[in-house]
């Protein structure tokens, strides 16, 4: 009985504060963000990616697509972060791993990634394991920029942080390149 069906645009009120709920799909075609007019920010789920704190540095965070299974849409993920930041948010809540601000300043180096991992997987689509080569672009492909982020962890480290969610992205972008 307590269980809320959420449609695109369903206001919620908790305790005087009112939270929007948008239909963001482009990660999961099921997934919502919440927005916070207090706050001015949004509770992205995996639809503004996710930034390991570790890998912050004087030029802010360094923000990396989901792309896991089994619902990757580069357009509908593009289209989502668009419509986010028409709402010129302060403050992103990521479920992994924790509030990022400037988002206008992420959006773009987002909107840049989801391209470059979407190549990565069509380059990889006809390679004897598509899987093994697109985890091994993927990580390349990072260490270079955070690299040129300004990243001072070892390779070793920054792999070692990375290592599961690479791996479940390029699942998901496994699965793109085989079912699309």
């Amino acid at each position: 009985a307590r269980v809320i069906l959420a449609e695109d645009e369903y206001e919620f009120y908790l305790n005087g504060r009112r939270l929007l709920f948008l239909d963001t799909p482009g990660h999961a075609k099921h997934h919502f963000c919440v927005y916070d007019a207090m706050s001015q920010g949004f509770f992205t789920g995996d639809t503004f990616g996710l930034s390991y704190r570790d890998f912050d540095t004087d030029k802010g965070a360094f923000i990396v697509p989901t792309t896991t299974p089994v619902h990757f849409d580069p357009p509908a993920f593009h289209q989502s972060i668009d419509r986010l930041m028409g709402f010129n948010p302060r403050h992103m809540y990521l479920t992994h791993f924790g509030k990022v601000d400037r988002p206008q300043e992420l959006a773009p180096k987002l909107h840049a990634q989801i391209d470059l991992f979407a190549d990565v997987a069509l380059q990889c689509q006809h390679s004897a394991d598509p899987y093994a080569e697109i985890v091994a672009k993927l990580q390349h492909l990072l260490l270079a920029q955070l690299k040129e982020h300004g990243c001072q962890l070892s390779d070793e480290q920054s792999l070692a942080l990375m290592e599961m969610d690479i791996g479940l992205n390029a699942m998901g972008l496994h699965y793109w390149i085989t079912h699309q």
